[in-house]
């Protein structure tokens, strides 16, 4: 995969990964005081995503990291914002893994890359047909949210997994009944949360040490 911009490449190597091989033009490339090959801007236009390119870029293995800990199984969530802003809560908050069934945006897409800030190297993110059958074989309590109905949010203890569904249709029937768990946001003025501000709200309050 690419990784695009100084930001992403730092947080590659920070978290121990090494690229295949690093691209940029000869000024970014100076700036940064990196090595790699040298491209045209004209060229490195050619392979980059960003509509305003940093310069830089580096082609990286996709990364396999921890899988303990908290999990997010994320259901139809399609915009890449989204995607990534949960991804970098996830991180944030020690998650071990992120997993999306196939109607998600591609998690390794620039966009959500961009606004994953680094996160995916922190995490193990997997995206998989079904999602059902690793939410049964969680061994944790698996926990989905609901705009009512839900036990109010609060600190809790003990390995969880969480289910976050689509911006507009929420967690599927389906994977509600396989949830040990419902809870909902308490909140006064609004109907619900961005899927993303809800889930990192629901990761800060079980992350390591919450519920002590």
């Amino acid at each position: 995969m690419l990784i695009e911009g100084p930001r992403l490449l730092s947080a590659a190597l920070a978290a121990g990964i090494k690229p295949v091989a690093v691209f940029g033009t000869p000024k970014a490339l100076e700036r940064h005081a990196t090595s790699g090959v040298e491209l045209s801007e004209s060229a490195f236009k050619a392979i980059a995503d960003a509509e305003s390119p940093q310069g830089i870029a580096a082609e990286i293995a996709l990364p396999a990291l921890r899988r303990e800990g908290t999990w997010v199984f994320l259901e139809g969530v399609q915009d890449a914002g989204n995607v990534g802003a949960i991804v970098r809560s996830a991180a944030a908050f020690g998650a071990g893994a992120v997993i999306l069934d196939r109607a998600c945006a591609d998690p390794w897409s620039p966009k959500v890359l961009r606004a994953g800030a680094g996160g995916h190297f922190a995490l193990q993110i997997t995206q998989v047909d079904e999602l059902a059958p690793l939410v049964e074989g969680f061994s944790g309590t698996t926990l989905c949210t609901l705009p009512r109905g839900g036990a109010p949010l609060g600190a809790m203890q003990g390995r969880i997994g969480w289910i976050f569904g689509s911006e507009g249709g929420g967690v599927s029937a389906p994977l509600q009944a396989l949830a040990a768990g419902k809870v909902t946001i308490p909140m006064s003025g609004t109907e619900s949360l961005n899927v993303a501000a809800a889930a990192a709200l629901c990761l800060y309050f079980s992350r390591p040490g919450a519920g002590s």
